[in-house]
């Protein structure tokens, strides 16, 4: 992990503010940054959407609140046309 050699004091809310230039550079934006615990360390990861079924981060359509990929939608239409048959 590279360092940036930027101080932040952590405030009686337990916030830190991310500097400016730093959120610009990585695209950060409100709601959209992931909050991960490694051993001693704490970092950042801008937020991905995943699929429901299989995790897959690339091509998710999210609708409501579901969210699959193009692989795991097809799946399903071609589940529902199948067993629609079925039952008639």
């Amino acid at each position: 992990m590279k360092a940036t050699g930027i101080v932040r004091r952590l405030d009686e809310l337990g916030r830190i503010v991310i500097p400016k230039e730093l959120r610009k550079k990585l695209n950060f934006v409100e709601k959209e940054t992931q909050i991960n615990i490694s051993k001693e360390e704490v970092y950042l990861k801008k937020y991905s959407v995943g699929c429901m079924q299989c995790g897959e981060v690339n091509g998710v359509i999210t609708t409501g609140k579901v969210s699959l990929c193009r692989k795991c939608l097809k799946e399903m239409v071609d589940y529902v046309k199948i067993n629609t048959d079925i039952l008639g």
